[in-house]
């Protein structure tokens, strides 16, 4: 029979290794496919001292659970927002269409320095319309 032997607890720290990635291999942690589909839009919400604003952006990225775009407005994190996006004629079958959803925001990036414009991450709800244009309803 073999006797284990305990490692000794020393008082000076371990030293963890990095990983090191090569430039090609990146970690995605998200759980949908994020599209990189420039759509206008326009968000609504309250501010933080519970005025409402409407304000025309450009979603930079979308998936199934989220989108992010940027904002002028000053938003906190958990704030709810309906977002009414103009979708492509071709993916419309060449109608008219608009995509109402609502979201709460999850996370803020500092305001950019130029536009001084704050980025925003916001994960849908489950609710969502699609509408013809002319008709005007809010997701909730």
């Amino acid at each position: 029979m073999k006797k284990r032997i305990a490692s000794k607890k020393t008082g000076s720290p371990q030293k963890k290794k990095k990983v090191r990635l090569s430039p090609v291999a990146e970690i995605n942690r998200r759980k949908e496919w994020r599209f990189e589909l420039p759509l206008r839009a326009i968000i609504e919400g309250k501010l933080p001292h519970g005025k409402k604003f409407k304000e025309s952006t450009t979603v930079e990225n979308i998936s199934s659970g989220g989108a992010y775009f940027c904002l002028d407005s000053g938003l906190i994190v958990g704030s709810k927002l309906n977002l009414v996006l103009d979708l492509p004629k071709k993916l419309a079958k060449d109608r008219k269409l608009k995509l109402f959803l609502g979201g709460i925001t999850v996370r803020l990036e500092e305001p950019d320095k130029k536009a001084k414009k704050q980025g925003v991450a916001v994960r849908f709800n489950k609710q969502f319309k699609f509408i013809a244009e002319g008709k005007t309803k809010k997701a909730s």
